[in-house]
């Protein structure tokens, strides 16, 4: 199921009625920051859980127990990675309400 060349335009029409042509640009910026900030944050989430997995392989080949600070950095890690789901779904409900105060505002 795809989208036809007929259907594109119409989305487009309908979107550029309702944003207006000064609203999509700003509209497709904040999204751009959402979407940058968003890698970024896997990015660094995805670092430290491989950091982690690196300090647990090396405990298994020494047959140790994991230090302090690892079971801390899981626990970061954690917490990293939910608070970037709050921010992400904070980020796009900002966005949302701005679109919808500008709209309104007309």
């Amino acid at each position: 199921m795809s989208l036809g060349i007929t259907e594109i335009i119409l989305i487009l029409v309908v979107v550029l009625v309702l944003f207006g042509g000064k609203k999509i640009p700003e509209l497709a910026q904040g999204l751009g920051k959402a979407q940058a900030e968003y890698k970024k944050a896997k990015a660094a989430i995805e670092n430290e859980v491989n950091e982690f997995k690196n300090e647990v392989a090396k405990a298994a080949e020494e047959n140790r127990p994991l230090k302090t600070s690892s079971k801390k950095a899981a626990t970061k890690v954690a917490k990293k990675s939910a608070s970037v789901k709050k921010v992400s779904a904070k980020k796009t409900a900002t966005t949302k309400t701005k679109v919808t105060r500008k709209t309104t505002k007309k």
